[in-house]
């Protein structure tokens, strides 16, 4: 660590330290962005084999609500940022306390809980689905009276991937509530959106407050993990200046310093409702590494650098495809990236990760072309061929 005092406004030299808090494979990828830009990488992760890890220059190996460890990795970096929400808090502040933490404690503590993240879009003004906050069964009974259905209901906390949320079709005496009960101190009931498609914006903000935002990626779910992103997305280009604008506004409502992906929903009556927000690098911006002048990950690193940021601009259109462990059960435990790479414009990006478990994020194949749908054709086929 160099001795920059926390409200410096220099830029850090190459050879200063980011300290990431969690291991998995955005930190990796950050951090494989740090280190080609000179810069060198410290960890804290439980797992002293972890994606990232294996990248980085020091690993603080802890729990994630580990105050102490988190200390210790801001001791030994320069700035300190998070690669999920999902990690403790009051440690991620302990390790602000003597670095620069970005983006912030309080976006941290925002966007891990569904319920203070809808409440500070609606005081933003920003849209959303009608939602109410349940508490108690008497509060889910209530909601359902409230709320148009269908609904979904979710838990305030520790979800992702479609985790920790039950979709409701028809009033009930309160079964979906008993599902989710006790996994989290508060849930949030939804009415459930009808849209045209998912996408997303990841828009990067410096500590100066200037903005830019990656083109919208168009995404497709199945069984609640993102499977696919088309980028450009299939949407009018009012569209998406719109999802843009939206996702400028989220980061600047949350005084964020880092990169924010906002996810969205256009619905059947093409309005534009903000789903979830993630403050960090997210999956469905992977195709920045080949698709983008500067990929989400050397624009995090620019920010918490305090260097310009880099252009957004687009060199073709890109998709990129999920590999989940499901290719390794299919191809029995050995896929065929040969076969997969003698697509053109492929490239594959595996995280390092030692097994292979359906659901599993193992890692993407990202794929250019002239067109999205030659992009998209070859991304679907390269991934077709790894299984064998």
């Amino acid at each position: 660590m160099t001795d920059i005092p926390l409200d410096s406004t220099s830029p850090l030299e190459p050879g200063s330290t980011i300290g990431i808090i969690g291991g998995g494979q955005l930190g990796r990828m950050t951090a494989i962005a740090a280190r080609q830009m000179g810069y060198r990488v410290a960890v804290l992760d439980p797992d002293p084999d972890s994606p990232c890890a294996q990248v980085a220059d020091h690993v603080v190996e802890a729990a994630y609500d580990d105050r102490d460890a988190a200390r210790e990795l801001a001791r030994i970096s320069d700035v300190i940022t998070y690669e999920f929400e999902n990690v403790d808090p009051d440690a991620a502040e302990a390790a602000g306390e003597i670095t620069r933490l970005w983006p912030s404690g309080s976006v941290l503590r925002t966007t891990q809980n569904r319920v203070l993240e809808k409440e500070a879009l609606k005081r933003a003004g920003l849209p959303t689905a009608d939602y109410v906050k349940i508490e108690s069964l008497d509060d889910y009974l209530a909601g359902l009276e409230s709320l148009t259905g269908p609904w979904v209901l979710k838990t305030a906390t520790s979800g992702y991937d479609g985790k920790g949320q039950v979709v409701v079709n028809e009033a009930d005496d309160g079964a979906a509530f008993r599902e989710l009960e006790g996994k989290s101190p508060a849930m949030v009931l939804e009415r459930f959106v009808r849209f045209k498609l998912e996408m997303s914006a990841i828009c990067a903000r410096d500590a100066d407050g200037h903005t830019l935002t990656f083109p919208v990626s168009e995404n497709d779910h199945v069984d609640g993990i993102l499977d696919t992103s088309i980028v450009p997305a299939r949407i009018e280009p009012h569209v998406a200046e719109k999802a843009s604008e939206l996702a400028i506004s989220v980061a600047e409502a949350l005084d964020v310093r880092g990169v924010i992906a906002v996810e969205m929903f256009l619905t059947q009556d093409d309005e534009i409702l903000i789903n979830e927000l993630a403050p960090r690098p997210h999956n469905s911006g992977h195709y920045t590494i080949e698709g983008c002048n500067t990929s989400q990950f050397q624009q995090l690193v620019r920010v918490l650098c305090r260097l310009p940021m880099g252009s957004v601009e687009m060199s073709k259109p890109t998709v990129m495809v999920n590999l989940l462990g499901d290719v390794w059960e299919a191809a029995d435990g050995k896929p065929d990236w040969a076969d997969a790479l003698s697509v053109p414009g492929t490239n594959l990006h595996l995280y390092g990760k030692a097994e292979a478990r359906k659901g599993r994020k193992m890692g993407h194949i990202t794929t250019v072309g002239d067109t999205v749908d030659v992009a998209l054709h070859r991304a679907q086929l390269s991934r077709q061929k790894a299984k064998g």
